[in-house]
């Protein structure tokens, strides 16, 4: 089955590896791993934040086991004044609801993504392909192509 995500990497010449899980997996980046049988940071967490201030929405991977130092988002993003986009939002700005959104084949031009730097030494990611039960091997380098992210810290406090 070829979701635009797959569609998004095969016009552009990425490659990556299609795999399936039971979409009766339970969801998040954790049992997507333990199914398909990698490390859970190597499964991205795909999360969508909106600057309060500008109603900007911006995309954030993370791996799965990893969680975002609030300054580092903040500086990454430009702004203080950021949280999580609701459900509804994250549904009208990507076009997917929660749980697998690609990374991905769906922003519109200037829609900022950005991906946490210690996932370049990765040899391999899994990212949603849009529908719960779907997902995207991908090497980091192909990721960041594919999706145009910026490369930042978020994970690593600063001295």
């Amino acid at each position: 089955m070829k979701l635009p995500a797959h569609l998004h990497l095969d016009k552009h010449n990425i490659p990556y590896e299609a795999k399936s899980f039971s979409p009766d997996t339970e969801k998040g980046a954790a049992n997507v791993a333990k199914v398909l049988d990698f490390p859970e940071r190597q499964a991205v967490k795909t999360l969508i934040f909106q600057v309060v201030d500008t109603g900007e929405c911006v995309l954030v991977m993370l791996g799965g086991d990893q969680n975002a130092i609030s300054g580092n988002l903040k500086k990454a993003i430009g702004s203080r004044n950021i949280r999580m986009a609701p459900p509804e939002q994250v549904k009208e700005v990507t076009g997917y609801i929660i749980g697998s959104i690609p990374a991905f084949g769906w922003q519109p031009e200037g829609f900022r993504t950005f991906i946490e730097a210690t996932l370049m030494d990765e040899p391999l990611l899994g990212t949603g392909a849009g529908n719960w039960g779907e997902e995207i091997m991908i090497t980091p380098e192909n990721l960041v192509k594919a999706s145009g992210a910026q490369i930042v810290n978020l994970t690593i406090k600063s001295q």
